[in-house]
C-alpha cells in the first residue's frame, strides 16, 4: 500500500495555497525533502539541501512558482542538524535561521569539510566505505560553508508569513537532538523533516523513542491533511500512523530480545521486517536497536558514523546477501 497522496516525482508540489514541497525521490540516505510557505510578499522556507547545487535548482524553481515572495526569502526554518536539511543554508542570502537551539549547537559541532573528509577517506574504510559511497557519492560536499541558524529557541516559537500563522514545535531529541515540526494551521499543513520517514525505515540517530512517537501522536491529533517528510512521498495522517506503529513495534521487539540477554546486533538481525519489505533502507534497524539499547541502560553501544555504516553494510549482506 502506497502512503504517498500526491505522485512521488521530483520537484515543486503545489501541497495548498502558498503551500509548496520540494520531493526528492527515492527519498533514501541524502535524498531529503524541503518546503515553501508564501503569502503576499512574504516567504518561509523549510530546509536546504545536501549540497549547493541541489539546493541551487530548488530555490530556482521555487522562484520560477512564486517570484514575487521569493524575491528575498525573509525566514529560514532547519528542520534539524542532518546535513541534508542544512548544507544550503549559504544560498538563502539574508534570511532570518531559525532552529531549536539543540539543533544549532549539533550543527555548530559538524562541519562539510568533515563529511568531505570523510567521504576522500571512504574508499580505505572497507566495507563501511563502501557503503557511505554508494549513500552518499552523488552529493558534493567541497566548498560549502556552514552557515548557523541566527535565531534559536527551545519548545515552541510561533512566527508568520504575511496572515499565515507558522508554529514550530520541538519534539527532539528523538532521531537527531533538536528536531521540530513545522505547522502551517491555516492551511493544514504539517513539514515534519525527519520525524517522519515515509515508505522507508526511520532511523533513531539519538533517541529517546517516547519523544518520537509524542511527535507523531501531535500530527495525528492535529487538524492536518497533508504531511510532507523529511524523506519520501508527501502523505497524510495513514503516513504519520504507519511511522507511529514501526517505532512502537520495533520499541517492543528490541526489549524482549533486550530482556532476553540478546546483543543489540543478534537483536536486529532477528526482529522480522515482514510487515514493512516495501520500505527502502531496512539496515537501518541495527542504528535504531543500538539507540534503544542505550536508552534501556545498556553501554558500550557504536555512536560513531563509521562504526554504524560499518554495522548497517554488515547486517544488509546478512538479511539479503547484496
Amino acid at each position: 500500500m502506497t502512503l504517498g497522496i500526491r505522485p512521488f516525482t521530483h520537484g515543486l508540489h503545489e501541497i495548498g495555497p502558498g503551500c509548496h514541497a520540494w520531493i526528492q525521490p527515492d527519498g533514501g540516505w541524502g535524498w531529503s525533502n524541503a518546503g515553501l510557505v508564501v503569502d503576499g510578499e512574504e516567504s518561509l522556507l523549510v530546509d536546504t539541501l545536501f549540497d549547493l547545487g541541489l539546493t541551487g535548482t530548488m530555490l530556482a524553481a521555487m522562484r520560477d512558482a512564486e517570484p514575487l515572495a521569493t524575491r528575498n526569502i525573509d525566514r529560514l526554518v532547519n528542520t534539524h542538524a542532518n546535513p541534508d536539511h542544512c548544507f544550503g543554508n549559504e544560498l538563502v542570502v539574508g534570511a532570518e535561521i531559525i532552529a531549536s537551539r539543540a539543533a544549532a549547537e549539533e550543527m555548530a559541532a559538524q562541519s562539510p569539510e568533515q563529511l568531505a573528509m570523510l567521504m576522500r577517506r571512504a574508499p580505505g574504510l572497507g566495507e563501511a566505505g563502501r557503503f557511505l559511497i554508494e549513500a552518499f557519492g552523488a552529493f558534493h560536499f567541497e566548498g560549502i560553508t556552514q552557515i548557523l541558524p541566527t535565531t534559536t529557541f527551545e519548545g515552541e516559537c510561533r512566527t508568520r508569513v504575511g496572515d499565515k500563522s507558522i508554529v514550530l514545535k520541538q519534539f527532539g531529541p528523538c532521531h537527531s537532538a533538536g528536531d521540530i515540526l513545522v505547522h502551517v494551521p491555516d492551511d493544514r499543513v504539517v513539514f515534519a523533516g525527519d520525524i517522519l520517514f515515509v515508505e522507508s525505515h526511520p532511523v533513531m540517530w539519538t533517541g529517546p523513542v517516547a519523544n518520537w512517537i509524542a511527535a507523531c501522536d501531535y500530527m495525528l491529533a492535529s487538524p492536518v491533511d497533508v504531511v510532507v517528510p523529511g524523506h519520501g512521498p508527501v502523505t497524510d495522517k495513514r503516513g504519520v500512523q504507519a511511522v507511529r506503529d514501526y517505532l512502537v513495534y520495533v520499541r517492543d521487539e528490541a526489549r524482549a530480545r533486550f530482556d532476553a540477554g540478546l546483543s543489540a546486533y543478534d537483536a536486529a538481525l532477528d526482529i522480522s521486517l515482514a510487515d514493512f519489505d516495501s520500505w527502502g533502507d531496512a539496515e537501518r534497524i541495527v542504528v535504531n536497536v543500538a539507540t534503544l539499547y542505550r536508552e534501556f541502560g545498556s553501554r558500550g553501544q557504536p555512536r560513531e558514523p563509521v562504526e554504524f555504516f560499518g554495522l548497517m553494510a554488515r547486517i544488509r549482506r546478512e538479511r539479503t546477501g547484496r
